[in-house]
């Protein structure tokens, strides 16, 4: 194929994504008419990641965690949209491993873009950590963010499968967690304990309102 063939090829690979739908909010029964997909949580991440780097003062190669943002989801125009509820994350890695690989492949020749997936997974770098960091606190700012358009009644919820995850159990037991995003607040908690940043902003989140 030529250069041009295989630069609209990667860009058609990609815009599936504009198309799959978050899974997480389909399995919390989020009621909206149109729910957010993979492209639209990545382009709020790295939003989301710009805004941080600066504010924060990072010392940070931005251009790497912006592109690594760009790409660590596109194992999922192969295997779709997995939770932890799904799948273990090594499996999960493991798969989408694969189905990049053969993408870029067949497409278009970039080892970096591999590397900077994998380096994501891995979360050894800074650079990775941080990427992660922000991809974790999108999702807590869009169920934020539906929780208020009042999309999810957590009353609604007992029968969901999601409840029977033991250290959700452990989180619902906890009077405090009155809405749905108080509950998925306190799940996501732990994951930002390394970053003092994160945590005032993950703090921010669970106490007020955003929009």
């Amino acid at each position: 194929m030529s250069k041009e063939e295989n630069v609209i090829k990667y860009y058609m690979i990609c815009n599936r994504l504009k198309n799959v739908i978050r899974t997480g909010w389909k399995k919390w029964g989020v009621k909206r008419e149109r729910i957010e997909s993979v492209a639209e949580h990545v382009f709020g991440v790295q939003q989301l990641a710009i805004a941080i780097f600066y504010e924060y003062k990072y010392n940070l190669d931005l251009k790497r965690v912006i592109i690594m943002l760009a790409v660590h989801e596109l194992e999922e125009v192969g295997i779709g949209d997995l939770t932890q509820f799904d799948i273990s994350e090594e499996e999960k890695q493991y798969r989408g491993h694969k189905v990049v690989h053969k993408i870029l492949s067949e497409v278009i020749e970039a080892p970096y873009i591999e590397e900077l997936i994998l380096e994501f997974d891995n979360r050894k770098t800074d650079e990775a950590v941080f990427a992660h960091l922000c991809d974790k606190l999108e999702g807590d700012l869009q169920c934020k963010i539906y929780d208020e358009e009042n999309t999810v009644n957590i009353k609604e919820q007992l029968s969901n499968p999601i409840f029977e995850d033991e250290y959700v159990k452990t989180v619902t037991e906890n009077k405090e967690n009155r809405t749905w995003s108080d509950l998925w607040l306190s799940v996501t908690k732990e994951k930002y304990v390394k970053d003092a940043n994160f945590q005032e902003l993950w703090k921010y989140i669970y106490e007020n309102d955003i929009k």
